[in-house]
C-alpha cells in the first residue's frame, strides 16, 4: 500500500484520481479548499485536508497532516489556476494568482513535504503540466500567462531532479493534454475532448506508481489532441 496526496483533488481528473487509488487499495491525502465532494466517499484510507495550498497557512496544514501519517510515496501536483484573457487585458492580479497555484505553491509544497518522502520506498513527485507548457506545440492566445506557468513548472521538475538525483526521489512532469475538465472547458469553451477526467487519472495513477523506476526529470506529452 502506497500513501498518495493528491492536490486539486475536488473534482475532475483530481477527484477521479482520488477514487482510483482508493479503489486499488492505497491510502489518499486529499487537498482541496472545497471537500464537500471528498467527504462523499467512505473509505477508512482517505485522509481529507481542507487547505488552500497558495497560502503558508493551507500549507502548513497538509504539512501536520502527513506528518500524522508519517511519510508519503507519491505526489501529485495537480491544483492549478487559469485565466483566459487577451495578453494585454491580463491583470497584474490574476497573473499573480496563475502563478501562485501552478508554480509558487508547488515549489513550497514541495520544501515542506520533501523530507516525508523517500524515507521507506522510492518516492515519486509527479507535477500536472500542460501542452501548452510544453516545447514545440501549438500555442493558443488567451493562455499566456497558464501556459507561461506550466513552462515554469516542468523547468522545476527537470531542477529538482538534478538536486535530488542522490536522494530517493524521482521526479517527473506530465504535460497533459484536452482531458473532460472544467479548466478546459474554460480554456476552449463548447470543445469535446476526446479524453474523459477518469481516463487521464487511470494514466496517472500507473504513471505515478511505476515510471519513477526507470525514468527521472523528465516533462512527458501526454495528448491526443490540443486542445
Amino acid at each position: 500500500m502506497k500513501t498518495v496526496l493528491i492536490t486539486g483533488a475536488s473534482g475532475g481528473i483530481g477527484l477521479e484520481l482520488v477514487k482510483l487509488f482508493l479503489q486499488n487499495d492505497h491510502r489518499v491525502i486529499a487537498v482541496s479548499r472545497a471537500v464537500e465532494n471528498i467527504k462523499s466517499i467512505q473509505n477508512d484510507r482517505l485522509i481529507v485536508v481542507k487547505a488552500d495550498i497558495t497560502t503558508e497557512e493551507g500549507r502548513t496544514g497538509i504539512t501536520k497532516a502527513v506528518k500524522e501519517a508519517g511519510s508519503i510515496d507519491v505526489l501529485i501536483n495537480n491544483a492549478g489556476a487559469i485565466v483566459n484573457k487577451p495578453f494585454s487585458d491580463i491583470s497584474p492580479a490574476e497573473l499573480e494568482t496563475v502563478y501562485r497555484a501552478n508554480v509558487f505553491a508547488p515549489f513550497h509544497l514541495l520544501q515542506s513535504l520533501l523530507p516525508f518522502m523517500g524515507t521507506s520506498s522510492k518516492g515519486h513527485v509527479v507535477n500536472i503540466g500542460s501542452m501548452g507548457g510544453f516545447q514545440g506545440t501549438a500555442k493558443f492566445a488567451g493562455l499566456t500567462a497558464y501556459s507561461s506557468s506550466k513552462f515554469a513548472l516542468a523547468g522545476l521538475t527537470e531542477i529538482l531532479a538534478e538536486e535530488f538525483k542522490e536522494k530517493n526521489i524521482a521526479f517527473n512532469c506530465l504535460a497533459l493534454g484536452a482531458a473532460q475538465t472544467k479548466m478546459v472547458e474554460e480554456a476552449f469553451p463548447g470543445y469535446k475532448p476526446p479524453v474523459s477526467a477518469e481516463e487521464m487519472a487511470s494514466f496517472i495513477m500507473d504513471f505515478s506508481l511505476k515510471s519513477h523506476y526507470f525514468i527521472n526529470g523528465k516533462v512527458i506529452p501526454v495528448s491526443l489532441s490540443t486542445p
